[in-house]
Order: C-alpha cells, then structure tokens, then sequence
C-alpha cells in the first residue's frame, strides 16, 4: 500500500491533509494518515472534519483516550503510522528534532519531508526550480523551502536565467515584507512595522541563503542577499526584488519571461488584500499555488540591467505545490506530471 502521513495539523498541515485526503485516488495513494500531538476541543471540529473526508487519525497511545472521549477515531499509534507510511511529511515547526528521535530509526518510509523552518533536515526543493537536482535512491530526506523563498527563486530562475540554465544574474537584492501571523492565529501580531536584524553575513536573512541552497543544487553560487520586516498585517507577504544582470533588458523582456513561465502570476492589482480576496474566492483552502504574484505596474529597468519590482507571495500555496510534487516523486516520478495536473486550476497566470 502506498501511505503518505502528515505530522502536524498547522498552517500547512491542515490543507495539506485535506488536499491528499480529496485527491487520493488521483494522486495514487491507498491511504492518508496524519498525526495530531494535543486533544483539544477548539481543534474538534477541524479534526472532525478532516476524518470525515477519509483521512485517518493516528495520536500519542497516552492521550489516545482524551481523543476518544472527544469524538475522535484514532487508529494508529505515532510511531505505528511512521513505521508504516511510504512518505512521511512533517509539517511541525520540529521537524530536526522528529528527524533525530523518530524518522532515522524509521525502516518502512522511503522519503520524509520538512517544511522552510528546519534548516539541514535535507536537500532544499521548490517546484519548478530545481526538481532535475532531485536523486532517486540519495534524496530520503527534502527539505520544501519558505513561501518567500519559493518566491525569490522562481523570479530568478524566470528573470536571470535562460531556458538553457545559463545565468546572467550579477546581484540579487530582497526585501521580504512579512506578514505579522496567519488570520487563523491569534498570537505574535505586531502593533507596527518591526524590522528583523541580519543575522548572516553573506546573505543576510534565510531567505536569500536558502533560495542560494536551492540553486546550489544545480551547480550555481549565486549573489544574493535579503532583508525582512514585519508587517501589522494578516493578508500576505509581499517581496521587493532587485535583480542586476550581466547584460541588458527592457521592461518588454521582462514581461515575456514572466509571461512564459506559467508558475509565475502577475496582476494589476495593487494591494495585499486584493490579491489575498482573490486567493480567498479562486483557491484551495484560500490559497493560490503560483509561486509569485508580480504587480505589473512596480516593473522597471534601472541603468539597463537592473530589473527592480515587487512581487506578492502566495503564503502556503507554493510550499504546498512543491510539498504534492516531492511527495509524488517518492511515489512514482514517472507520473508525477500527469497526477499534479489536477492542481493546475490552482495555478493562474493572471490575479
């Protein structure tokens, strides 16, 4: 049987399962299981829920009865559901920790995946960037980068490099414009715009030393650094991109490499929560999973080669496209175009 299993029933968790839970047949898998830590009754009915469209519950054997007493079908131990998944997706912000005391003593698993916060859990992916990187048989464990990250990549693979690889990209400036929290959380909003610090040195923020990981997986060191503030906002973050090549372009190139990569969406729109309304009427769960929103009208050329604008980030969305794909690669990678093209309504290239 090919079992995929979900730890965690966060942000990303909880659509994820969802998503595998109503596409199952599509994408090839026997069952989905995931794993909830905490009994709680404000989470009953999203955990209901979620069992109710086939998705099977496994918990902590000592709080299994405080389930039980809640409404809830455990079926499976947390170990029991490891041992026994094909692919195991940690969707926890402890994804290190479940790595050293759970996954690398798992024998049944054939791929386990994190998600952008734990860094070395194991090689960086973002679909649509740098999949030829992925190794059948070496790859047991992927790390799917940030929602940012997904962004700052795919504009330079889109706006720097060419069909061919080649890359003409000589600097990349980033200012990631966070969102406070997501609209599903009430803790760690922020009264005002709070500036993060630039805690390394070469790349300043992760989000330009991650999106360099992901290129370094196919041979490139790019130039790249990044900044982050947060915002006192719960729509979506946004992304202000400097991008300096080594030869020229016009406004008119620009569009046409955005218009032919058909990950990348653009918009007239202006504001955050335009483009959050749309993401809210069009997508999954709320989400889009383009991997950037650029607003046309930010676009310019400065001194012939410097491509500056800014690009919205579909939070969650794009994490979770690349999260399916390397879940369909352990699967069976031979497929895996012809059972994610049912994710494409979810990918638009007008906002």
């Amino acid at each position: 049987m090919k079992i995929v299993h979900v730890v965690g029933t966060g942000t990303i968790g909880e659509p994820l399962i969802g998503l595998l839970a109503d596409n199952k047949e599509h994408f090839g898998i026997d069952e989905v299981t995931f794993h909830k830590r905490t009994p709680l009754v404000s989470e009953r009915a999203k955990v209901g829920d979620l069992e109710r469209r086939g998705a099977v519950l496994a918990v902590d054997e000592e709080r299994k009865t405080t389930f039980e007493e809640l409404g809830h079908v455990p079926k499976y131990g947390a170990m029991e559901a490891i041992e026994q998944a094909t692919v195991v997706i940690d969707c926890t912000p402890v994804g290190n920790q479940m790595k050293d005391d759970f996954y690398e003593r798992a024998k049944g698993p054939i791929g386990f995946m994190a998600q952008g916060s734990e860094d070395g859990f194991g090689k960086k992916y973002a679909r649509g960037v740098n999949d030829e990187a992925l190794a059948a048989g070496e790859d047991k464990y992927l790390q799917v980068v940030s929602c940012n990250t997904h962004n700052i990549s795919v504009l330079i693979k889109s706006l720097a490099m060419d069909p061919d690889g080649t890359n003409h990209l000589t600097d990349g400036r980033f200012l990631c414009l966070r969102r406070a929290n997501d609209i599903s959380q009430d803790s760690g909003f922020v009264a005002s715009p709070t500036v993060g610090g630039h805690s390394d040195e070469r790349f300043g923020t992760h989000h330009a030393k991650d999106a360099h990981d992901v290129f370094s997986t196919l041979g490139y060191d790019l130039n790249l650094f990044s900044s982050a503030i947060k915002m006192n906002t719960q729509y979506m973050h946004a992304l202000h991109f400097s991008l300096t090549l080594d030869r020229d372009i016009d406004v008119d190139e620009v569009l046409d490499r955005l218009d032919a990569n058909t990950r990348v969406a653009v918009t007239k729109k202006k504001s955050a929560n335009q483009v959050f309304s749309f993401g809210r009427d069009h997508g999954y769960y709320g989400r889009i999973m383009s991997q950037a929103v650029v607003s046309l009208d930010t676009l310019a050329v400065r001194n012939s080669n410097e491509i500056v604008g800014f690009s919205f980030t579909p939070q969650d969305g794009n994490p979770l496209l690349s999260t399916v794909a390397a879940m369909l690669w352990y699967l069976d990678k031979d497929s895996l175009d012809d059972r994610i093209d049912i994710l494409r309504r979810y990918l638009f290239t007008e906002i």
